[in-house]
């Protein structure tokens, strides 16, 4: 299934991640998910949360940078090969994986797979079937 994601820009100094998710939890924006990747002098947080676009105006209004982007979530067994078995199926499409990251609440029922693909689209549809 195809989500917004929402990008924070954030400069790599201590509390900046904490005032992004106190803002959100002030307004009571659940994070479904995250990942955060850093350079020396900014980082990038990705993150999944329950309303997209209050989430948006949020931590614009909080005077950070905010971008939307679409991503696609893909459910997979939470077991050895679940994640190889939905490979598999991108395996015979061509279409680059941007970036992913992953969470699993540990039940052992599924697991979430976030992707950004070179084309959205093309690896929803392979992935349904």
């Amino acid at each position: 299934m195809i989500v917004k994601q929402i990008s924070i820009f954030l400069e790599n100094k201590p509390g900046q991640l904490a005032k992004a998710c106190r803002a959100l939890a002030q307004n009571n924006v659940n994070i479904a998910t995250l990942s955060l990747a850093d350079t020396t002098d900014f980082g990038i947080v990705r993150m999944i949360v329950d309303d997209h676009e209050k989430g948006y105006e949020v931590l614009s209004k909080a005077g950070f940078t905010v971008r939307q982007t679409e991503v696609v979530m893909a459910k997979v067994m939470d077991r050895p090969g679940g994640m190889a078995e939905l490979m598999e199926k991108l395996d015979k499409i061509d279409v680059d994986i941007e970036y992913s990251y992953a969470y699993s609440l540990g039940s052992g029922d599924s697991a979430v797979l976030i992707f950004k693909f070179s084309d959205n689209q093309k690896a929803q549809a392979a992935l349904k079937e």
